[in-house]
């Protein structure tokens, strides 16, 4: 029999919280699957498309990504024709990602679909808990929290 992490007083934070972002995760990426996406790459698209036109180093900070693990998640977008990355003319070391209309027309085609993952989630979970969730994990993913939690 499993052991229920409710059950179980050795699971850490990190343990917690890493186990239910793959359950979500899994659960949002089967939502997803009719669009040819994951949650992860059109999380990358969202934040594309609400940045405008950001740098790769931008992105990843405004991910919470390391460069390495953006790379990775921007290769088959790219691939497939849903972002292109240009040379920044401020600074042409830097790279410059931006939606192709493929990239939008998939993120817009996407939305319906989320917004269904959503609706269930916030059904099992709860609209008030949902809310929530997302303050209590913007406050921990938050860089005062970081600073906070190296100092202490």
């Amino acid at each position: 029999m499993p052991i229920s992490a409710a059950k179980d007083p050795l699971v850490c934070n990190g343990a917690a919280l890493r186990k239910a972002s793959r359950r979500v995760t899994q659960l949002y990426d089967t939502a997803l699957a009719p669009s040819g996406i994951s949650v992860a790459q059109r999380s990358v698209l969202v934040h594309i498309q609400r940045a405008g036109s950001p740098t790769m180093s931008e992105l990843a900070y405004a991910m919470v990504l390391d460069r390495s693990a953006l790379a990775r998640n921007i290769r088959p977008l790219e691939r497939d024709g849903y972002l292109v990355q240009s040379r920044d003319d401020a600074d042409g070391r830097s790279r410059r990602l931006e939606l192709t209309p493929a990239g939008s027309a998939k993120l817009a085609e996407s939305n319906r679909l989320w917004r269904t993952a959503q609706r269930r989630f916030e059904t099992v979970y709860g609209a008030d808990r949902a809310v929530a969730l997302r303050l209590a994990l913007a406050e921990i993913f938050s860089d005062e929290f970081a600073e906070a939690f190296a100092r202490a």
